[in-house]
């Protein structure tokens, strides 16, 4: 009679153990096919292969300049310096900086030790292109706009050579 009374809440606790240990063996197989398959190549293919922004070279009225990959123009400002970015609060707004947490995936004629990333002031990571920050202006509503070109004899479009076009 002893046996038995141990027996029960052991046998009991077998039938936990296994139920638990088949749930998980369960789920797992559930759900590792349909994440892997699925999302790796969805996310490969959709994304730079660096996981940042793309960064290409654009045709504008202005000549070859940086653009993101949706062909949004790239400024540089001048008053920028010792790779760090100026242009916070206020400013950032009307020029957003081009932020990335991963080296860009570049376009033709673009070279990854040219570009690199910097900390700004709210921690983000600016993309940087021969040392110099990189921005988009607010007002440029479509690709290929330049309406930020020369504002303030400070922001200018930037070519491969990483020489802002004044």
């Amino acid at each position: 009679m002893n046996r038995l009374r141990l027996a029960a809440p052991l046998l009991g606790l077998g039938f936990i153990l296994a139920a638990c240990s088949g749930s998980s063996a369960t789920a797992a197989p559930t759900t590792a096919p349909a994440a892997a398959p699925t999302a790796a190549p969805t996310t490969a293919s959709a994304a730079p292969a660096t996981g940042g922004e793309t960064v290409n070279l654009a045709k504008t009225a202005l000549g070859s300049v940086l653009a993101n990959g949706a062909g949004k123009t790239l400024y540089v400002f001048t008053a920028d310096s010792g790779g760090k970015s100026v242009c916070n609060g206020d400013c950032a707004a009307k020029w957003p900086p081009l932020t990335s947490d991963a080296a860009p995936a570049l376009g033709t004629g673009l070279d990854a030790e040219d570009f690199a990333t910097i900390a700004r002031d709210d921690g983000s990571k600016q993309v940087t292109f021969y040392g110099m920050p990189l921005y988009f202006f607010a007002a440029d509503a479509a690709a290929g706009d330049t309406n930020g070109q020369g504002l303030g004899g400070k922001w200018y479009v930037v070519g491969a050579d990483g020489v802002p076009k004044k």
